[in-house]
């Protein structure tokens, strides 16, 4: 008889009734991107934006996802909003350095790269991305410092 209550909107056993379950969508997100389901990762971190609108993390994955799935213009949005949430979020400096660098954005992407540098992510996986950022700003300076090839031809 408890199944029936339950099913039907009766009262538990200690005559509160069920309150509704929800589901952790980050976590259910995270789990997708894992088994490379980008498409469905980015619906159910949308989901989770549902329940907390401005969490960095949240949106910082959400444009992880997006740059993998090809959607570099919603990334930028959602790396940029991160950001406005939490400035410090090295991630979504390194991300959103790559896709203005993608973009020919040589300043925004600096800007962000020397973000990411100046407050760089703990661990054992850091240091490669660390020695990436480090190498692109060095590429980027290097090609900003070099002046334009001059036009061949008369004109």
């Amino acid at each position: 008889m408890g199944i029936f209550r339950r099913l039907f909107g009766g009262a538990l056993a200690d005559g509160e009734p069920p309150k509704p379950q929800r589901l952790d969508y980050l976590n259910e997100a995270l789990a997708l991107e894992r088994q490379g389901d980008y498409d469905a990762a980015i619906t159910s971190y949308r989901l989770a934006l549902r329940d907390h609108p401005n969490d960095p993390r949240i949106l910082q994955n959400l444009a992880i996802a997006l740059s993998r799935t090809g959607q570099a213009d919603d990334a930028v949005r959602q790396y940029r909003r991160a950001l406005e949430a939490d400035p410090t979020l090295a991630g979504a400096h390194y991300g959103l350095g790559f896709l203005l660098l993608k973009r020919g954005d040589a300043a925004g992407a600096e800007q962000h790269l020397k973000a990411f540098l100046g407050n760089p992510p703990r661990g054992v996986d850091a240091q490669r991305w660390v020695e990436h950022a480090e190498r692109a700003l060095s590429a980027l300076a290097s090609e900003l410092s070099t002046p334009p090839p001059a036009k061949l031809g008369g004109a």
